[in-house]
């Protein structure tokens, strides 16, 4: 009998150790596309969730914007997302752009579809204007109401909490 309950246990422990290494596969596939991303978009966040109604009726709530940031110039009309410091990135429409002929930099006013002002007052700095350094991306795309689940999760930690607990569940008690 001794030989069949250490050869079970050495099967369970076995099982214990590949859902472990699964588990660490999928997480270290997830970083790698992440960064993939970050490499091909060139943004440092290629894709972001539109938190608020500020460009309605373009972007609502809960949709997820793909972002694309490269050497070209800033210029009016298009939608950017920003972070000057806040602790979420802002997606607003560009409406005034002013270049500086000395350094190829640019000084941004952005305003949300559906305010009625422009972002002057948002911007965290003493300035008026937005450096072109805070631009995280362009938006080049977007997938309507995808994000909600992570405005949900954002909202409500508890269900976040209950989603990650059953995803463990889930991998602990799979039978490969």
């Amino acid at each position: 009998m001794g030989w069949i309950e250490e050869n079970m246990k050495s099967t369970h422990i076995r099982q214990i150790v590949s859902q472990a290494i699964s588990l660490g596969m999928v997480i270290s596939s997830a970083l790698i596309i992440w960064k993939g991303l970050i490499c091909i978009t060139g943004s440092e966040s290629p894709v972001v969730v539109v938190l608020s109604g500020s460009m309605e009726p373009g972007f609502k709530r809960g949709d997820i914007l793909f972002l694309y940031m490269n050497k070209d110039p800033i210029r009016a009309r298009q939608i950017v997302v920003f972070n000057d410091g806040r602790d979420v990135p802002i997606v607003h429409r560009v409406i005034e752009v002013h270049e500086q002929r000395d350094n190829k930099e640019a000084d941004i006013l952005t305003k949300g579809d559906a305010n009625l002002y422009d972002d002057r007052m948002l911007y965290t700095s003493s300035n008026r204007w937005l450096q072109q350094k805070y631009i995280m991306g362009r938006a080049v795309g977007f997938l309507p109401y995808v994000g909600w689940l992570t405005i949900i999760m954002t909202d409500k930690p508890i269900i976040k909490y209950i989603l990650l607990g059953a995803l463990g569940l889930l991998v602990i008690t799979s039978k490969e």
